[in-house]
């Protein structure tokens, strides 16, 4: 994922200069051996996110895309209408968490939207497109205190 600089400079500021990686489109999250990012850990039978304080927003937007124009073809099923301008969302085919389907209500009339208002800036914070969970491990608490470490993978 590509970060924006304030968004790196949060990062590297709490857990150091290691969790990112430089790339010609910009820094970019650091990935794990396995291919994922570092900050992935998995708690029981969820996969999670360890920067849920000051997670980026291209991952609070993946797998979707926001564009003014049609990209990747049919428009008709990517056309979303914010007041009277015309957005056009994609999903990114490689995420393997998708259901392929008609979307149900709620995440026509809240998740969507609230996706959008993210990638458009006009929100930062995440609730129904995000865990809500209470749990936050040690090895992610308090950035500053404690130095980061990713857990092992659980088998």
């Amino acid at each position: 994922m590509v970060l924006r600089l304030n968004e790196w400079v949060e990062i590297v500021g709490a857990f150091g200069a290691w969790v990112t990686e430089p790339r010609v489109d910009g820094p970019s999250l650091r990935k794990g051996p396995d291919g994922t990012c570092v900050f992935l850990y998995r708690f029981f039978d969820h996969w999670l996110c360890g920067l849920q304080s000051m997670k980026p927003r291209a991952c609070k937007l993946w797998p979707f895309r926001i564009y003014w124009q049609p990209k990747h073809g049919r428009p008709k099923e990517a056309s979303y209408t914010l007041g009277e301008r015309q957005l056009y969302v994609y999903v990114d085919p490689l995420c393997v968490g998708i259901q392929w389907g008609t979307p149900t209500p709620g995440f026509v009339h809240r998740t969507l939207p609230e996706f959008v208002e993210v990638g458009l800036g006009f929100q930062e914070k995440q609730h129904y497109s995000t865990s809500q969970m209470p749990y936050a491990p040690r090895y992610f608490r308090a950035p500053g205190k404690a130095p980061f470490r990713r857990p092992p993978p659980l088998v």
